[in-house]
C-alpha cells in the first residue's frame, strides 16, 4: 500500500471525502472490537448523485496512494456505496440510508478519531 498503514489510510480516505464536501465525517477504530477490519470511515452526500461522486474520489485517491480496491458493494443509487480496502472499510451514504443503518451506533464503543485534529498534525 505504498507505506500506508491502515491508519493512515481511513485519514487519507477522510480528508479526501472532507476535501470533497463530504458531510459529518466520522473515522472509528474499531480493531479490537473486529475480526474483518481496522477502521470505518463514514461519510454523508447531499444526493445519490455526491454519494456516486465521494466514493469515485476517494476510490481514486485512495488508488493514487497505492491501497488496493478488495470489493465495491451498493450502488449510489441505492443511498450508500462500500469501498472495502481490508483493514479500512469507507462507507458513502446518503442522510437517509446512514439514519437507516446507524453503523456509528452499532459500533459505538470503537474509539472515534478526530478527523479534524488529526489532519492539522
Amino acid at each position: 500500500m505504498n507505506n500506508l498503514d491502515s491508519r493512515e489510510l481511513a485519514l487519507a480516505a477522510a480528508g479526501v471525502l472532507r476535501q470533497k464536501k463530504g458531510n459529518d465525517i466520522v473515522i472509528l477504530d474499531i480493531a479490537e472490537k473486529s475480526s474483518f477490519a481496522d477502521y470505518l470511515v463514514i461519510a454523508a452526500g447531499n444526493s445519490t448523485r455526491q454519494v456516486g461522486s465521494l466514493a469515485d474520489d476517494a476510490e481514486t485517491a485512495l488508488t493514487e496512494a497505492g491501497a488496493v480496491l478488495k470489493h465495491i458493494e451498493g450502488k449510489p443509487e441505492s443511498g450508500w456505496v462500500l469501498l472495502d480496502y481490508g483493514d479500512v472499510i469507507v462507507n458513502v451514504f446518503t442522510k437517509e440510508q446512514r439514519d437507516l443503518y446507524r453503523i456509528e451506533l452499532i459500533w459505538g464503543d470503537g474509539e472515534r478519531i478526530d478527523v479534524e485534529e488529526e489532519q492539522e498534525q
